[in-house]
This record gives C-alpha cells, sequence and structure tokens, in this order.
C-alpha cells in the first residue's frame, strides 16, 4: 500500500524542481528525441488546464500565461514506466556529466588561447555572445578564429559600451572605426581643408560616405555655410559670429522672464533635461544652460515658428562634434567643467549657429499645423504604397497611419529612432546632400521602414504594430548599418525622385 502511494506521489509530481527538462537554446540539445516529444505534450496540456477561479488577481493571471515547473497534476495521465522515460538512465546520465566535465577540463587546460582571441580587440569593443554563438565557437574554433565578428540577421552581436547611447563612431560588429581606408580619407579632407579655397563640391562628394571625427567640426561649419571656403577669411568670420551671438544673448536673453516670453521658456526649461536623459554629459547644469540659451535666442528670432518641442534634440550633434574638437576621451561621460570659458562660448556659438542653417532649410515643419511634416509624411506614404505594397496594404488592414509613427521620424529627423552615434554619421550625409534634411530625409525615412519589412509583417495587430515602430531595436547600429541605409536611401531617390509619373498612381 506504501508503495502505491508512493508511486502515486510521484505521478503527481511530475515536475519537482531538479527534474530533467528539455531547454530551447541551451548548449546541449535534448539527451533523447522521445524526451522533446513528450516535453510538447506536457506543454500543450499546460495550456488546456482549466482555470478554477475566473476573477483571478493578476499573479494568478500572469501565473496562467507563463509555464511554470512548480506546476502539479497536469501529468497525471503520464505513464513513467514509458521506454521514453526508461532512456534517462545512469549510463546516460554519466555520459552527460563526463561531457560537461571534459568541455569543464577543455576550458581550463588552454585559458592562454580564449585570453589572446579577446585580448586582440579593444576593451570598449568586446562583444557579447549568445549560448548558440558559443556552442558553434567549440565546435567550430578555427572558423571562430578566421571571422570573430560574425553575426547573426536574427541576433546581431552587440558591443559591450560604457553607455546604451555610445557617442564614439563605431561599427554594430565592435571593430574600430580607423581602417588603413579611413586613414587615406583623412590625409584627402586634411589637404582639402588646407587649401587656400576649398573646393566645397569635392567635400561633399568625400563627405558622402561619413567624415573622420577628426575633421568633422570644420567640415560640418563649411557644408553648414556657416564658415566661408575661403581659409584667411575663416577666422574673422568665427570671431564675428560669435560675437554676434553673445550680442544676442545680451540683448534678449533677460527677457525670458517677461510675460510674453515665459511660456517659450517654460517648455524649452522641461525639454531640456528630456534631452538624451541617458548620457551623463546632456544631464549636467552647465550644458543645460547652454541649450536653454541657444534655443530661447533661436526662438525669439524666429517668431514666425517659436520653439516646438523636437528642435531640443536638433542642437545636440552638432554641440558633441564641435566638444569633440577640444577633447580626445569620449564626450559621454566628459565634465564640461574642466573646458575653459573661451572654448565653451566658442561651442555655443558655433552650434547655434549651425542649427539655425539647419532649421532655416526645414522650418516649415515648425510653423503654425507644422505643414512641412503633414507633406513629407503623405509622400512618405505614397513612396512606400509604389516600392513596397505588401507593407503598405499591411498598415492599412491593422488600420495604421502613417502619421502615427512618421511623425516623429520628420520633427526629430530620425534621432529618436536611432543612437546618438549613428545621427550624427547621417548628418555626414545629410550635409553633403542637396536639400539633404527635406528631400533626402524622406528617402531615407522610407529604406529605414522598408528595413524592417519582415518584422512589420509578423505583428498581426493595431497595437504590436505601433509598439514595433516606435521602439524600433536600433540600439546596436553603428557606421556599418548607417551605409547601408543610406545606399538604399539613394537607390530610392535615383528612381522615384526625378520620375514623377513612376512616384504617383
Amino acid at each position: 500500500m506504501a508503495a502505491d502511494n508512493s508511486k502515486q506521489f510521484w505521478k503527481r509530481s511530475a515536475k519537482l524542481p531538479g527534474s530533467i527538462q528539455p531547454v530551447y537554446g541551451a548548449q546541449h540539445p535534448p539527451l533523447d528525441p522521445r524526451l522533446t516529444k513528450n516535453f510538447i505534450k506536457e506543454r500543450s496540456k499546460v495550456s488546456t488546464v482549466p482555470l478554477k477561479n475566473k476573477k483571478a488577481s493578476s499573479f494568478h493571471e500572469f501565473a496562467r500565461n507563463t509555464s511554470d515547473a512548480w506546476d502539479i497534476g497536469d501529468d497525471e495521465e503520464e505513464d513513467f514506466s514509458s521506454p521514453s522515460f526508461q532512456t534517462l538512465n545512469s549510463k546516460v546520465a554519466l555520459a552527460t556529466a563526463a561531457q560537461v566535465l571534459e568541455n569543464h577540463s577543455k576550458l581550463r587546460v588552454k585559458p592562454e588561447r580564449s585570453q589572446s582571441t579577446t585580448s586582440d580587440v579593444p576593451a570598449s569593443y568586446k562583444v557579447i555572445k549568445s549560448s548558440s554563438d558559443a556552442q558553434l565557437s567549440r565546435n567550430s574554433s578555427d572558423t571562430c578564429l578566421r571571422n570573430p565578428l560574425h553575426k547573426q540577421q536574427s541576433l546581431p552581436l552587440r558591443p559591450i559600451i560604457p553607455l546604451v547611447a555610445r557617442i564614439s563612431d563605431q561599427n554594430a560588429s565592435g571593430a574600430p572605426p580607423m581602417t588603413v581606408r579611413e586613414k587615406t580619407r583623412l590625409e584627402k579632407f586634411r589637404q582639402l581643408l588646407s587649401s587656400h579655397n576649398t573646393d566645397l563640391d569635392e567635400l561633399r562628394k568625400c563627405s558622402w560616405p561619413g567624415v573622420p571625427r577628426e575633421v568633422r567640426p570644420v567640415t560640418w561649419r563649411l557644408l553648414s555655410g556657416y564658415l566661408p571656403a575661403n581659409t584667411e577669411r575663416r577666422k574673422l568670420t568665427l570671431q564675428r559670429k560669435r560675437e554676434e551671438y553673445f550680442g544676442f544673448i545680451e540683448q534678449y536673453y533677460d527677457s525670458r522672464n517677461e510675460e510674453h516670453h515665459q511660456d517659450t521658456y517654460r517648455q524649452i526649461h522641461i525639454d531640456i533635461p528630456r534631452t538624451n536623459p541617458l548620457i551623463p554629459l546632456f544631464q549636467q547644469p552647465l550644458v543645460q544652460e547652454i541649450f536653454e540659451r541657444i534655443l530661447f535666442i533661436w526662438a525669439i528670432r524666429h517668431p514666425a515658428s517659436g520653439y516646438v518641442q523636437g528642435i531640443n534634440d536638433l542642437v545636440t550633434p552638432f554641440f558633441v562634434v564641435f566638444l569633440s574638437e577640444y577633447v580626445e576621451e569620449d564626450v559621454e561621460n566628459f565634465d564640461v567643467t574642466n573646458l575653459s570659458q573661451d572654448m565653451l562660448r566658442s561651442i555655443e556659438a558655433d552650434s547655434f549657429w549651425c542649427m539655425s542653417k539647419l532649421l532655416d532649410g526645414i522650418q516649415d515643419n515648425y510653423t503654425f499645423a507644422q505643414p512641412g511634416i503633414q507633406k513629407k509624411v503623405k509622400a512618405l506614404e505614397e513612396l512606400v504604397s509604389r516600392i513596397d505594397e505588401q507593407v503598405h496594404n499591411h498598415f492599412r488592414r491593422y488600420e495604421v497611419e502613417y502619421l502615427q509613427f512618421a511623425f516623429r521620424w520628420m520633427n526629430n529627423l530620425l534621432m529618436r529612432e536611432l543612437p546618438l552615434r549613428c545621427t550624427i554619421r547621417l548628418w555626414d550625409t545629410y550635409q553633403s546632400e542637396p536639400e539633404g534634411f527635406s528631400h533626402f530625409h524622406l528617402y531615407v525615412c522610407a529604406a529605414f521602414l522598408i528595413k524592417w519589412r519582415k518584422e512589420i509583417l509578423d505583428e498581426e495587430d493595431f497595437q504590436g504594430l505601433l509598439m514595433l515602430l516606435q521602439n524600433l531595436p536600433t540600439i546596436h547600429w553603428g557606421n556599418e548599418e548607417i551605409g547601408l541605409l543610406l545606399a538604399e536611401a539613394y537607390r530610392l531617390k535615383y528612381m522615384f525622385a526625378d520620375a514623377p509619373n513612376h512616384y504617383r498612381r
């Protein structure tokens, strides 16, 4: 009788802690295929267990939707005397244990090899591999050594970075950006910039595939139209424009407390702390004061639009680029109080003027009712309907309006969708393209949307689509991904920009 009770107990309590169950994604596959079948059978039974209490608490609702190893009573029909369970005998257990011990001994005997592999990559560019990648590297170590930066489409390797939004240039693979080719390009940039009259057309051509970090500040000043091409005039121009900006500060900034400017200043003051909140650089009080002055002076000098939420994001790339002129280390953690007052004034004034030049080309995005954005979103909808009708119809089927996700893409120039380092690389090309921030940006948005077509088509409800489109997984992106995106955008522009009949239905 006692033996029968014991058997019934183990029959009811099949899933006690410590029981061996196949786990998907583990380093070792299931010991026997028949165990996998039983595991799937068990999972299907779990999902069909009726609830005892329809008015379950949130915890019970959570428990209902999860597969818990502590559940009992769902295996009463299992026969533990079946051959599938008899395969899990002592010999198999001993063989598995021996295999695990052998793997550990290999890791212990050859630690130098793993250390040498990782030491070749700089500390800031180490990569995290998934458990499946680790298994592959053990099975074919030679292949891994030949191609250590191999990425899978479903789960790309992500570099270990000090911040979620690292600013420094890098590729998604974690490889250092400076190569022999980049050194050659850097020399060409220096030759162009040092010539008596810089050839701006040639500079744009060189800048399209990206500007080296060392020459990016002066290149951006030239491409934005802030600096003249003549080298002899640059120093005087910088001095005059910087003095002019701080003249605006003395003239207008005290009016921020006046009644007719209070609303503008209050909105700016609220938005500044929200600007890149994960990057310590932008949370420093001194940096926030600089941003407040830049945005308030721009709003005062452009009453047709005034300050609009989203413009605060457009200051950050310029500020980071001009700050990098004085800082060799990574700027995201840099304490700006270490800079002299003259340096800070130069960074602030240059950021203001270059941002002003940018906004002059897209100011209709920020005037009343934002007609520029409305037109661009409509143009994006028409363009996507031509280049990928399946995605377009998928949106229509689930009643997703382009304005619901693309408004932010146009208002913030994709800055909320991409890491700041990617935005800086993107703007290298935008400033090289005629009407880059207005016209070419449309094709970048179209290419960006189609990039996620598989994920979009996999979502089959309105909420899922919007959640995806507002939280696209680009945090691991780098120069490599932006280069591919820009190439696709250029292809779309080449096909549709000069073919209006092809563009419209």
